[in-house]
């Protein structure tokens, strides 16, 4: 049978393995659902989402040359509109003795001195660093040099 790329089928999940399930499509033919395409969540176990024998809806997404069939399940679900799914921060109070916070609309002349700064301060740290490196592969490369 000939599938055009983006068809929905329907077939019977005739396998489960760690990385996904086995579908046979009408025709004869059998094709993968990868575990990401399985379900919209997180997967880690095909078999909480799939049983051996299910009937399923699949999107076709791809014929490999060699013949092999790449399906989704979840792709082949109806859109369902997203939610949010971070809660919104709750407002922080103010309180009398907190620092007063620095507005929002900063001039980008402070902006750039705070970059500034921090620029600095990673500079001399990235120096700092390179110097340890290099006096511990010294002391290592003295320590080998001795053993010989």
């Amino acid at each position: 049978m000939d599938w055009e790329i983006g068809e929905i089928l329907e077939g019977k999940v005739s396998g489960i393995t760690k990385f996904g399930a086995f579908v046979a499509l009408p025709g004869g033919k059998s094709g993968l659902v990868h575990i990401s395409e399985v379900a919209n969540a997180f997967v880690s176990d095909v078999s909480e989402h799939v049983q051996v024998g299910q009937t399923v809806k699949v999107k076709l997404l791809s014929v490999t040359p060699e013949g092999k069939i790449n399906l989704s399940i979840k792709r082949a679900l109806p859109e369902q509109p997203r939610t949010e799914v971070r809660p919104k921060r709750p407002e922080q109070p103010v309180h009398a003795t907190s620092a007063p916070r620095a507005p929002h609309n900063v001039p980008p002349a402070a902006e750039t001195s705070g970059n500034q700064e921090f620029e600095d301060r990673l500079k001399k740290f990235m120096q700092e660093s390179d110097s340890r490196i290099a006096d511990s592969r010294m002391y290592a490369e003295h320590k080998q040099r001795r053993r010989r």
